[in-house]
C-alpha cells in the first residue's frame, strides 16, 4: 500500500482547478498516459524545456523584432474591425516617448479589450514582437498588467513541451496548482551528499523548475534538475538491488553434470569456440551448479555466436535430466535459432521442438503432450511459450533473446513455468556500460567480444541516392557472379504503410531489371509467407531480397554478401549495425552500401562516418548513445535514460555510479529499509513507481 502521505501527488489531474475532462484527454497525450488517467505527479515531472525572460524593459525604439519583450506603453486608440467585416483583426495603437506599437487581436471581444486597455492609461505588455508593414506589432500579448499589478507579472516564466490543443497558459496554471499539492516529505537523501552537491530539497527542486527566478534555473545540468535525476536514479538502483537480493534469497536448484553432452555439441561445431565464448560457457556452467538462481545477461555483437553459448547452457541442464526453453521475439528469429541449433542438437542427442503461434491443432497438442512428459529437452518459441497451457515436466533454464523486446513480466512469466528456474538473457545490441547499470543491474554480465574464426571484414561505403543507377548496375554484376543481395527499405517515420509502400515500390522497380530473381519480405506478411520468401532466398531460388527492417534480427544466410540500405540516414546506428551484420557471415568478402539523400545533417553525417570506420558493435553502441540517447538503442523511448522520466544520460550519466554505490551501501546497512532513512527511501520508491521492489521486501 502506498503511504497516504503521497496520495495528493497520485490524485487525478482533474482535481486541479481548470483541468476538466476535455483538457484531461490532452494532458494524457502530453504526459504519455494515453490509456490511463493523468496524475498530479505526472505533471510535476513534466519539466520545462525553456524560459521566457520578461525582466528586460526596453524602450520601443530598442525592441528587436522577433524577440519577447516587456514594454511600458500608453494606450492611444482602439481600431475595431468594421461591423460588416468582423474577421479582420482588432488593433490597439500604443506608444512610448520613442516609438509606437500596434497590439493585434483576432476574434476579439470589444468590451473586454476596452476594459483591459483604457485609452490614455499606462499598461505593461509582454509578448513576441514582429514587424508588419514596417510597423512594430505584438499579436495576442501573453501578459497585460497595469502599473499597480506589475509585481504580479512573473519575470521568468517556464516554457513547457506541448501537444496539439494545449497552450502554455493552462499548463503553467496547472503546474502552479500542482506545486501546492506537494506534501511535507521526509528527506531520503544523505545530508552530507546533498550539501556536497549543493542540491535543494525534493520540493525545493520542483518549485525552482516550475517557478524559476533565473533563466538558468531550469537547465538539466543545474542543481534542481540534477537533484530530481539523482532521486530517480537512486530509486532505480535501489529497486534493482532489492530485486537482486530477493533473487539471491530464493532457493535455487543446482544443475551440475560431467559435461558429456556439452562436449558432443562442441565437437559437432565446424569451428572452435572463441575465447570469450569459452569464458561465457564456464561462467554459466558455474552459475548453474550453484544452489541459488542464475540471472545472467549474455551480450555479443552480431554473429558473435550467442546461440551456440545458449545451446551449451541448455546441454548442461539436459544432461542433469531437466529441460530448457529459448524464447525469441519474432517467428523469423525463432526459426533462425532452430536452424542453428537443430543439427548440433541432433548430434548431441538433445531433443528439440518449436512452438509459435503457427503450430496449431494436432501438431501443437502433440508437442505440449511430449513437453509435459519430458520427451522434449529444449523448446524454442515465441511468447507462445509462456501461455497457460504450456507445461514443462521440469524446466531448469529459461533463455530469453533480445530482452528489450520483452517486458520484465514476460521474462518472469516464463521463469514461473518451473521451480527455481535459472535465467539467461541474450542481446545482439551491444549495450554501453551506463545502460547495463541502469537497465540490467539485476544481472551478472558476460560479453562476447570476438567474431567466430573465418568471418571476413565488411567493406562499407556511403553513396548518394543520386547515383542509384550505378548501384543497381553494381547489384546486377554481383547477381551475375552468383552472389546474393539484401536491399533494405527505410522506415518512413513510424508508419508501417509507408514503410511497406517504399519496399513494394523498390521491389517492382528491381523486378523490371532482374525479373524473378527478386523477392520481397515485410512485416505485414503472414508467418508462412515470410518463411517461404526467406527459404527461397536461403536456397538460392531467388538472389535479391527486398525487405523492410523485419530482417534486422537473426536472419542468417551465409551466402548473402551484399547489403544495400536505402535512406541509411533515417536509421539509428545500432540498427544500421544490425542490418549490416546480415552479410559477412560466410567466407566470401562482403559489401554494405549505405545510400543517403543529400544534404546530410551533422548527426547523420557522423553516424554514417562511424559505420564506415568500424565494425565493433560496442564502440558503435557507445557512439549511438552519444548521438541519439538510450531510448533509440533499446527500443524503449526516444530520449532520456531507459525507464526514466527526469534523468538524461548526457547530463546525469555521471550520477549513476554514486546512485548505485548509495543503493548498495544502504541495503548492506539496512536490508529491510526499516531505519528512518529507509522509511523515507520507501516513499522515494513509491514516488518513482518502483513499488515492485517494496512488494519483494514484504515477501521477504
Amino acid at each position: 500500500m502506498r503511504p497516504s502521505l503521497l496520495d495528493p501527488l497520485f490524485a487525478a489531474l482533474t482535481t486541479l482547478p481548470g483541468v476538466g475532462p476535455k483538457l484531461e484527454k490532452l494532458y494524457r497525450r502530453l504526459l504519455g498516459r494515453e490509456d490511463q488517467p493523468a496524475r498530479v505527479v505526472d505533471l510535476l515531472f513534466h519539466l520545462p524545456a525553456g524560459t521566457i525572460d520578461r525582466r528586460s524593459r526596453p524602450k520601443l525604439r530598442d525592441v528587436v523584432p522577433g524577440s519577447v519583450a516587456t514594454v511600458a506603453v500608453t494606450v492611444d486608440s482602439h481600431r475595431p474591425p468594421p461591423a460588416n467585416r468582423p474577421r479582420l483583426p482588432y488593433r490597439i495603437d500604443t506608444s512610448d516617448d520613442t516609438g509606437t506599437l500596434t497590439l493585434t487581436y483576432f476574434h476579439a471581444k470589444r468590451d473586454y479589450l476596452e476594459k483591459l486597455f483604457p485609452v490614455g492609461e499606462l499598461r505593461y505588455v509582454s509578448g513576441t514582437t514582429a514587424l508588419y508593414d514596417g510597423m512594430l506589432q505584438m499579436v495576442h500579448p501573453d501578459r497585460v498588467v497595469s502599473e499597480a499589478e506589475l509585481d504580479k507579472l512573473p519575470m521568468v516564466e517556464p516554457v513547457y513541451p506541448l501537444t496539439e490543443g494545449l497552450t502554455l497558459n493552462p499548463v503553467r496554471k496547472a503546474a502552479e496548482a500542482a506545486l501546492t499539492k506537494i506534501p511535507d516529505l521526509p528527506e531520503w537523501q544523505d545530508p552530507a551528499w546533498l550539501q556536497r552537491e549543493g542540491f535543494p530539497s525534493f520540493a525545493g527542486a520542483l518549485k525552482t523548475l516550475h517557478h524559476p527566478a533565473e533563466t538558468t534555473d531550469i537547465l538539466p545540468e543545474g542543481a534542481a534538475w540534477s537533484r530530481l535525476a539523482f532521486d530517480e536514479l537512486l530509486a532505480g538502483q535501489l529497486a534493482l538491488a532489492l530485486v537482486r537480493a530477493h533473487q539471491r534469497k530464493l532457493p535455487g536448484r543446482g544443475s551440475s553434470c560431467e559435461g558429456l553432452i556439452r562436449a558432443k555439441v562442441t565437437a559437432a561445431l565446424p569451428y572452435s569456440l572463441t575465447p570469450s565464448q569459452g569464458r561465457a560457457v564456464d561462467d554459466i556452467v558455474t552459475d548453474l551448479a550453484k544452489p541459488h538462481r542464475m540471472i545472467r545477461l549474455l551480450q555479443g555483437d552480431v554473429g558473435s555466436g550467442k546461440t551456440v553459448v545458449a545451446l551449451l547452457a541448455a546441454a548442461t541442464v539436459v544432461e542433469a535430466g531437466r529441460q530448457a526453453a529459448l524464447m525469441a521475439p519474432t517467428e523469423i528469429l525463432v526459426r533462425q535459432h532452430l536452424a542453428t541449433i537443430a543439427p548440433l542438437a541432433e548430434k548431441a542427442g538433445i531433443r528439440v521442438a518449436i512452438l509459435t503461434g503457427r503450430e496449431r491443432g494436432k501438431e501443437r497438442a502433440e508437442t505440449l503432450d511430449r513437453l509435459a512428459r519430458g520427451e522434449i529437452d529444449l523448446l524454442v518459441g515465441t511468447h507462445a511459450l509462456f501461455q497457460d497451457e504450456v507445461a514443462f515436466r521440469d524446466l531448469a533454464l529459461a533463455i530469453v533473446d533480445e530482452q528489450h523486446r520483452f517486458g520484465v513480466h514476460q521474462r518472469l512469466a516464463l521463469a514461473r513455468k518451473g521451480e527455481a528456474v535459472d535465467m539467461l538473457v541474450l542481446t545482439a545490441t551491444p549495450i554501453p556500460r551506463t545502460l547495463v547499470l541502469t537497465y540490467f543491474g539485476d544481472m551478472e554480465i558476460s560479453e562476447l567480444r570476438e567474431k567466430p574464426a573465418g568471418r571476413q571484414p565488411i567493406d562499407t561505403r556511403t553513396i548518394a541516392l543520386g547515383r542509384l543507377d550505378e548501384v543497381i548496375e553494381g547489384v546486377g554484376r554481383a547477381l551475375g557472379e552468383g552472389q546474393r543481395v539484401y536491399w533494405v527499405c527505410p522506415l518512413v517515420e513510424e508508419s508501417e504503410t509507408s514503410d511497406l509502400a517504399a519496399a513494394e515500390e523498390r521491389f517492382a522497380d528491381l523486378r523490371q531489371h532482374f525479373g524473378t530473381k527478386v523477392d520481397l519480405v515485410h512485416g505485414r506478411m503472414k508467418g508462412a509467407e515470410k518463411d517461404a520468401a526467406m527459404q527461397r532466398f536461403s536456397a538460392g531460388e531467388t538472389r535479391l531480397l527486398v525487405a523492410t527492417t523485419v530482417i534486422e534480427v537473426g536472419v542468417d544466410v551465409p551466402a548473402a554478401t551484399v547489403m544495400v540500405i536505402e535512406h541509411a540516414e533515417r536509421f539509428g546506428l545500432s540498427q544500421l549495425h544490425q542490418l549490416r551484420g546480415r552479410v559477412g557471415r560466410g567466407t566470401e568478402r562482403s559489401t554494405c552500401l549505405l545510400l543517403y539523400r543529400a544534404p546530410l545533417g551533422e548527426t547523420a553525417k557522423a553516424r554514417l562516418a562511424i559505420m564506415r570506420d568500424t565494425e565493433d558493435g560496442f564502440r558503435i553502441a557507445e557512439e549511438d548513445l552519444r548521438l541519439r540517447g538510450e531510448g533509440d538503442l533499446l527500443g524503449t523511448r526516444q530520449s532520456g535514460m531507459p525507464g526514466c522520466r527526469v534523468a538524461q544520460h548526457e547530463f546525469h550519466g555521471k550520477l549513476l555510479a554514486p546512485a548505485r554505490d548509495d543503493a548498495a551501501l544502504t541495503l548492506a546497512r539496512d536490508p529491510d529499509l526499516a531505519t528512518p532513512r529507509g522509511e523515507a527511501l520507501r516513499d522515494l520508491l513509491y514516488l518513482f513507481e518502483r513499488d515492485e521492489a517494496i512488494r519483494l521486501l514484504r515477501a521477504g
